[in-house]
């Protein structure tokens, strides 16, 4: 009777295993013990993540999205910077490993970091199985670790040159626009209203920071740590740069205050009891950082309109069948929902 071998390896698709362990045996000989496996890492609507492991050690590996990828978008080199930048500071990221800057391993630039045992809190009713006490908890160091992040100097951790913080948000409010234009499959009523809304009010901002991008509760991992919750890597730093923070707090308060809109488009781990309300987040950000941040009107309203954009692109990806995952589908519901949210905030403007 003949033998039977073993199943080769099954990649989903991205991510090329045989030229991937070849490449890693050349950079990084005595790095991969033994036959890489992959599986796709769900829950992302942008850059795809992947765990990749060799049956001893995991990782894992990220790369963009598999077709209309935009320019300045998902900037591997970016996030493979920061995080490198990061290591050592309070704000707890996972430890960087391998970039691949060129596309002939990949099709596209990718890098490896190391792989965070954490939970991804997206769902009101795992988040509240913990309790209000704990769920505050999370709620307190999730902002606590914003301002960590905030009161960083750029220039003490190699990131002077990480960007121009001089008219950030003018600068902002072009690019988002251009991703828009890039992205135009249908008609959008009102995100062309609410963009000539922030140009005609966009503020003067503050002394400049280290800016996430897109930081919120499920783009961190949370784990118990000496008998406490706590943040234990932030992840997903793709449109990190120097820039004005409150445009992070911004963003905070806009995914509190949409959490769990349109049946689950935005994460309803917010309307968990016990989470900090947004002015509860603003204040304890305000009291560790020294920052005002209480008119944040602005903000919140720009927070929208990038997301309507970022929505836009996705739901641009999934009609050319280039997403991977599920839930691609809903993202035309998403950019109206937030246009309208971002009009309504700006209304007394």
């Amino acid at each position: 009777m003949a033998e039977t071998l073993p199943e080769p390896p099954v990649a989903p698709p991205g991510p090329d295993l045989e030229r991937l362990r070849a490449h890693l045996d050349r950079e990084l000989p005595g790095t991969v013990a033994g036959p890489l496996r992959a599986e796709l890492i769900e829950g992302g609507r942008s850059n795809l993540s992947y765990r990749l492991t060799d049956g001893a050690t995991v990782w894992v590996l990220r790369r963009p999205p598999l077709g209309h990828v935009l320019a300045t978008a998902h900037d591997m080199g970016r996030e493979y910077r920061v995080m490198t930048a990061l290591r050592d500071t309070g704000v707890p990221v996972p430890a960087t490993v391998h970039l691949d800057p060129g596309t002939e391993v990949l099709g596209a630039p990718w890098y490896l970091m190391a792989y965070v045992p954490g939970t991804v809190h997206r769902e009101a009713d795992a988040l509240a199985a913990l309790g209000e006490r704990r769920v505050r908890g999370i709620g307190e160091v999730l902002v606590d670790t914003l301002a960590a992040l905030h009161r960083i100097d750029p220039a003490a951790v190699g990131l002077a040159d990480f960007g121009r913080p001089e008219g950030y948000l003018e600068r902002q409010l072009r690019r988002w626009s251009a991703q828009l234009d890039a992205s135009r499959c249908r008609g959008l009523p009102g995100i062309d209203r609410l963009h000539q809304l922030l140009a005609a009010t966009r503020p003067d901002s503050p002394a400049p920071a280290l800016v996430h991008g897109d930081y919120r509760l499920d783009n961190v991992l949370v784990a118990e740590r000496d008998g406490r919750d706590a943040v234990v890597a932030v992840l997903d730093w793709e449109m990190s740069t120097l820039g004005d923070p409150l445009t992070d707090v911004g963003l905070l308060v806009m995914y509190t205050e949409l959490a769990g809109v349109g049946g689950g488009l935005i994460p309803s781990a917010a309307t968990a009891p016990g989470f900090p309300r947004s002015a509860e987040l603003v204040a304890r950000y305000a009291e560790s950082t020294g920052r005002d941040a209480a008119a944040l009107d602005w903000y919140v309203a720009f927070a929208c309109y990038k997301l309507a954009v970022v929505a836009e692109g996705i739901h641009y990806r999934y009609r050319q069948g280039r997403t991977l995952g599920a839930g691609f589908e809903r993202a035309a519901t998403m950019a109206p929902l937030l246009v309208e949210h971002g009009l309504t905030t700006l209304k007394g403007h």
